[in-house]
């Protein structure tokens, strides 16, 4: 998978970010929604942080529970 769709999906992501409100979930959104669409078979919240490296598990899992 090429390296770009990255920068396309947020890109894509930003007019949405702002109805998020706060500033921290407007950072773990692309993160949790490249984990979903991204390479890798497991799509739970440890392998998505774990294939990332941007963001811990803590935060991406307290980013889905709030």
């Amino acid at each position: 998978m090429d390296g770009d769709w990255r920068v396309d999906l947020e890109r894509w992501l930003a007019p949405y970010l702002k109805g998020l409100g706060h500033k921290a979930r407007q950072r773990m959104c692309p993160a949790y929604v490249a984990g979903l669409i991204g390479p890798g078979d497991r799509k739970s919240i440890q392998p998505m942080a774990a294939r990332t490296g941007e963001v811990g598990y803590d935060r991406l899992h307290h980013f889905i529970g709030a």
